[in-house]
């Protein structure tokens, strides 16, 4: 089951959604030094005061197997600058500043391959009012850029320069809407 989580919500369950985090970045095929506490204490809730942030949980038998989250992003904002500056100054001009940014995707180990992140990646962008949406992910060949473009993500820059690529949805939605 999917449901979808407000500020005060995510942050009641904020260590049980950094122990995904953690879970599923240190896992192998990652191997990143994700720190569950830092993600609970620190990034969600930076994230979580953001305009319009939103948060998707995946729940089996009463525990969080998956999370996805994002919010508006605005120039100002420490990752929408660096990507604007990597990808140049004419993409920036139409992709970055009111776009949605997904900022985590993240699944259990042992729920992986299930179809419970693109389940997570639809609902996280139902009814969102922002016209584009963007992402970064591993630039090389791993499950989540192939998620991605399975679900219409369009590859916007193939390596941002520190090994991330990023991608946008044009979702059709008018500005202003």
């Amino acid at each position: 089951m999917i449901t979808v989580l407000d500020r005060n919500s995510a942050l009641a369950i904020a260590d049980e959604l950094g122990e995904v985090y953690a879970a599923a970045f240190g896992a192998p095929g990652y191997d990143e030094s994700a720190d569950g506490t830092m993600f609970a204490t620190e990034m969600l809730p930076k994230h979580s005061a953001r305009d319009d942030f939103k948060l998707v949980a995946a729940d089996q038998d009463g525990r969080v197997v998956g999370l996805a989250y994002g919010f508006t992003g605005h120039r100002g904002q420490w990752w929408a600058d660096r990507v604007a500056d990597a990808a140049g100054p004419e993409l920036a001009a139409e992709w970055i500043g009111g776009h949605f940014e997904v900022v985590e995707l993240a699944v259990l180990p042992a729920f992986q391959r299930r179809g419970i992140g693109a389940a997570l990646m639809q609902e996280l962008m139902l009814g969102l009012h922002n016209s584009r949406a963007l992402l970064t992910t591993y630039a090389d060949d791993r499950p989540a850029p192939r998620l991605y473009r399975r679900l219409g993500w369009r590859l916007l820059v193939p390596d941002l320069g520190w090994g991330s690529a990023l991608y946008g949805m044009d979702r059709g939605v008018p500005v202003g809407s």
